[in-house]
């Protein structure tokens, strides 16, 4: 390990192993771009239920000079497959799992393009815990243990996943050893080949051929062709503060509706006027279900969903995201902070691991209509719609926040109490710990109902209730209301926290 003096910094993710291996970045004199992709990589081993090599990713960087940046690795469709060949297969609806939902994984190219853009450490050291963790194996988590009883009957169906995840046929645990010796090898082969062995090299051979096996249509020209790309981060403004989050084919323009709705005038948005903040949540459920696409195939711009009135929402799906997602924050005294959210989708994604190398896939596909007149209809090539969206908050020039979470559709929902609670003072701990709710997409039945803990105020649930909206509560600090990390710079250095609806934890480097 490269040796240097201690970086003053903070990171906070959803495993304390990731934010572990981020600090000890941070240690060895590495930025918060290091300790992000040390993080990261981590992610992909210890908590497989949300995050792994074969998903996706989506960043905003701000570095030294004050210049922030999106970072868009969101996969695409394989060239060879058709929406009239899909329609064929499934009329009018993709299935929520399975091999036709995985999309090239872009997570890979995504830590590259970061690596290039500001990292100072070596690409083999930021593999460097991820290995030992998936070769040594890990105690399973309990967020992890949960998924795989949730999830069982879709891993029993995939050899890879049944072989790891259900080893002579009973589900891991809490606390059981995870050991992963097929996806230590991969990792291996990364940290000496570089990113591209992923997408051109033996590795990405392997991959793609397990896949076609099993009727995939992804192929080696496609992986080899993907890119990741820098964009422009999206951003408006809020009580004083630029709130940046991610561009479409992102749910960031969410974020920009709800704050713009409270600013227009709900007063008191988390408690007597949460019903109106309910209504602002479930019309920008509806537009983003409606009209939400990859810009480049001519989907809506930011500005066209920010400002369009709410349709009315499309047919509900029978199954919504779970495990989903992990999304980690990290900062360094030399300026650079970082947002980032990698992602599988569904709990365990597709529930497609190739077992040779150990890689488990999402099912990002899933999310993509086969209307042919829908904006997000698939295409070759086209990247789907997506759940995900860093935020950064600044105040003038000058950070103030960098937030990250999981949740699904409700991203936008916990982001913006994230933020009401931190402009009213709370610290990052009180924060990510306060009582939440989110607005539901609509049921099967129809009925758009709100899930909220039981330890919300009754004067929130009373307001949300009258204005029209069934109540779903659940036990406090509940998985379903999503895993946030949250970190404040302050004058003197800065405050972090992890969620405790998750495994997380969050350290500070060098001093608070």
């Amino acid at each position: 390990m490269t040796q240097g003096e201690p970086r003053r910094g903070a990171i906070s993710t959803s495993h304390h192993l990731a934010t572990e291996a981020g600090a000890a970045a941070l240690e060895a004199g590495g930025n918060a771009i290091d300790a992000a992709l040390a993080a990261a990589a981590t992610l992909c081993v210890v908590y497989p239920n949300n995050v792994a090599l074969g998903g996706d990713l989506v960043a905003l960087v701000r570095n030294p000079e004050g210049e922030i940046r999106f970072l868009n690795a969101t996969g695409t469709a394989p060239a060879g497959q058709s929406l009239q060949a899909l329609r064929e297969a499934y009329g009018d609806l993709l299935p929520l799992r399975g091999i036709d939902t995985v999309t090239v994984p872009g997570g890979v190219r995504g830590w590259n393009a970061l690596h290039e853009f500001g990292a100072s450490r070596t690409w083999a050291e930021h593999l460097e815990a991820a290995i030992r963790c998936a070769e040594d194996g890990i105690p399973t988590a309990r967020s992890v243990a949960a998924a795989i009883v949730d999830e069982r009957a879709a891993l029993e169906a995939d050899p890879g996943c049944r072989e790891v995840f259900i080893p002579r046929g009973l589900p891991l645990g809490e606390g059981d050893p995870l050991v992963q010796p097929a996806l230590a090898a991969s990792l291996r082969r990364l940290a000496e080949r570089g990113s591209a062995e992923f997408y051109e090299g033996e590795l990405a051979a392997r991959w793609v051929a397990g896949l076609q096996s099993l009727g995939s249509r992804i192929t080696l020209d496609d992986t080899a062709g993907y890119s990741a790309y820098w964009g422009e981060p999206l951003e408006g403004s809020f009580a004083g503060h630029r709130v940046l989050t991610g561009p479409p084919n992102t749910s960031g323009f969410m974020l920009l509706r709800a704050l713009n709705a409270i600013a227009a005038g709900i007063e008191d948005p988390l408690g007597s006027g949460a019903g109106e903040l309910a209504r602002a949540f479930a019309a920008s459920n509806a537009v983003r279900a409606a009209y939400l696409a990859d810009p480049a195939s001519s989907g809506p711009s930011a500005a066209e969903l920010i400002s369009m009135r709410s349709p009315e929402h499309p047919p509900p799906r029978e199954g919504k995201p779970s495990g989903d997602t992990v999304g980690l924050c990290a900062v360094s005294d030399d300026g650079w902070a970082i947002s980032l959210i990698n992602s599988v989708y569904f709990g365990f994604g597709a529930a497609v691991l190739e077992p040779e190398t150990g890689i488990l896939f999402q099912n990002r596909g899933t999310s993509f209509s086969l209307d042919p007149d829908s904006p997000n209809a698939f295409a070759p090539g086209r990247r789907p719609r997506h759940t995900l969206m860093p935020v950064m908050v600044l105040r003038g020039d000058e950070l103030a926040w960098v937030p990250a979470t999981m949740g699904g559709s409700a991203q936008p929902q916990i982001h913006a109490q994230l933020l009401l609670r931190s402009l009213s003072g709370a610290a990052p701990e009180d924060a990510t710990r306060a009582p939440r709710w989110i607005v539901d997409e609509p049921a099967v039945d129809g009925a758009v109902r709100v899930t909220v803990e039981e330890d919300v105020p009754e004067e929130t649930r009373c307001a949300i209730s009258d204005a029209g909206f069934p109540l779903k509560p659940v036990p406090p600090h509940s998985e379903d209301l999503g895993h946030s990390n949250l970190i404040r710079v302050t004058p003197s250095g800065y405050d972090a926290a992890s969620d405790p609806r998750s495994d997380g934890s969050a350290i500070v480097v060098g001093g608070g």
